[in-house]
């Protein structure tokens, strides 16, 4: 997500109220904790198939490179989630566990956190339900008090919420 884009939706968010529905577990100067759940009506399986290809439902707005199809993420301990483009490169973060059909784990400091140095882990979670599959999205970042990262969760929450909405509502769609 680029600089630009994070930083205009923590300011709107730091002019509002925290929304009823937030998924902001925890905050505080320090780091935050969020958390999304969504029903997917695809088999786990068919839900990590398109989990692992962010090029195709990342929004463009939250890349560097102004194009998600400039990303790529190898599923496996070590692998890297990319963006390549002619005029650079970026990593948004390294795979630290991929387990398919059920859990996949990146740390990686998304847009802007690369540059303030701070900690940050991702893990989708999918299992069975009823309708198909629950995804359990978190996003945990840590850095110094210093840094007032709770004040910036709302925000944060915002971006990961429309990231992975996109991946649940093309992992939900009938295949063609």
């Amino acid at each position: 997500m680029p600089l630009r884009g994070l930083t205009c939706a923590v300011a709107a968010s730091l002019l509002l109220p925290l929304p009823a529905g937030a998924e902001v577990k925890q905050a505080s100067p320090d780091g935050f904790v969020l958390e999304h759940r969504f029903a997917i009506t695809a088999s786990p399986a068919v839900a990590w198939e398109v989990l692992v290809h962010p090029e195709r439902y990342w929004p463009d707005d939250h890349t560097w490179s102004g194009r998600a199809t400039n990303l790529s993420l190898a599923p496996e301990a070590g692998g890297c989630f990319c963006e390549r483009w002619a005029q650079g490169s970026a990593e948004h973060g390294r795979v630290i566990m991929a387990m398919p059909g059920k859990l996949l784990r990146f740390r990686g400091a998304l847009g802007p956190f690369q540059d303030m140095a701070v900690t940050g882990v991702m893990t989708v979670a999918l299992a069975p339900s009823e309708s198909g599959t629950e995804a359990v999205v978190t996003y945990r970042v840590n850095g110094t008090a210093a840094q007032r990262l709770g004040d910036m969760a709302p925000a944060v929450d915002s971006v990961v919420r429309q990231q992975f909405a996109g991946f649940a509502a093309l992992a939900s769609r009938p295949p063609e």
